[in-house]
């Protein structure tokens, strides 16, 4: 029990301190916060999700008894917990007549969850910009959209400067998007803390679970269905007249949840090049691809997502697997 508090306390102190670091604005601090539920994380793999919960709430006490109530909100809501409870879920086991004889909570729930809790974060975000002064937070956006535009990031091209209505659309657009796409890095970046925590923890010793094949992974059949409702539901308040809040918070669930589907479209794609020679530039190559094209546009990502979709409704690794199997060998 003493091992669980101090491992906690220590990882929560931690985790405080790379939150607490985006208030210098560097480049380096955006990193740190980026980085800030991994303490948890590998606390709570690595020493039972009691040390996590400890961690969390450490966190979250130490922010909040040094710069107040929102911060102690903002960390234990957008942060400790969320971080905590996906470290919970990949520890949860039950048994099975498998040769392990344990089940081990499927990757893609994990994924699914943390698409869930990026939607609910998303939602929050809007709702406070809707609740915060809107003449204030234009005034913050477009001083820093000046900044972007000074720095030659957002300039239009020719040297040719924007003007009043064109920054106003700017802002527009911004607020609209800017809740999507914090339910989507919250997906992605809370992805890559738990497998960087799973593969410290491994490396340690100390992970109770076996590695997972990641090239496995895929999504219950609820997750399309949420997809479809969400993406639907994004465009019905345009249609009826409803308020745009209401859109806001389809898409909030629409976005994180596409990019689950991207996810398993690239386990699909690493997966099939399983035992190919040339496997490394066909790899190499896709990921290129799909940096260079998403840069310019998104079908790309649509594309993938369209392949961890139907992965997820027709199994297409199951089926091309049985293909691959001896004629007497097939079921």
């Amino acid at each position: 029990m003493m091992q669980i508090l101090l491992v906690g306390s220590g990882a929560g102190a931690a985790a405080a301190l790379l939150f607490a670091s985006m208030a210098s604005g560097s480049l380096l601090a955006l990193l740190l916060l980026y980085l800030s539920p991994l303490p948890i994380m590998i606390a709570a793999l690595g020493w039972s999700h009691w040390a996590g919960l400890v961690a969390a709430l450490t966190a979250a006490t130490t922010l909040g008894s040094l710069f107040g109530v929102v911060f102690f909100a903002a960390c234990l809501l957008g942060m400790a917990i969320p971080a905590w409870w996906l470290a919970y879920l990949a520890l949860l086991a039950r048994p099975s007549h498998e040769p392990a004889g344990v089940e081990w909570y499927p990757i893609g729930r994990i994924v699914v969850w943390a698409a869930l809790l990026g939607a609910a974060i998303a939602s929050l975000v809007a709702f406070l910009l809707i609740a915060t002064d809107q003449a204030a937070l234009r005034t913050a956006l477009r001083k820093a959209m000046d900044e972007f535009i000074r720095g030659q990031i957002l300039a239009p091209p020719g040297g040719a400067t924007l003007g009043e209505d064109q920054r106003d659309r700017l802002l527009d657009m911004f607020l609209v998007l800017l809740p999507p796409a914090v339910a989507m890095s919250f997906l992605l970046l809370n992805s890559i803390n738990l497998w960087l925590a799973g593969r410290v923890v491994l490396v340690s010793g100390r992970l109770p679970r076996p590695w997972p094949n990641v090239s496995t992974m895929s999504l219950p059949l609820a997750a399309p269905g949420l997809l479809a409702v969400s993406v639907a539901g994004s465009f019905v308040p345009s249609v009826i007249g409803a308020d745009d809040l209401v859109a806001t918070l389809f898409s909030n669930l629409a976005a994180p949840l596409l990019m689950a589907h991207l996810m398993v479209g690239f386990a699909v794609v690493h997966a099939l090049t399983a035992g190919i020679n040339a496997r490394i530039f066909i790899l190499a190559g896709m990921y290129t691809a799909f940096l260079l094209l998403s840069a310019r546009t998104s079908l790309a990502v649509f594309a993938l997502a369209a392949l961890g979709l139907a992965e997820t409704l027709f199994g297409i690794r199951a089926r091309l697997a049985a293909k691959r199997l001896p004629p007497g060998q097939r079921t």
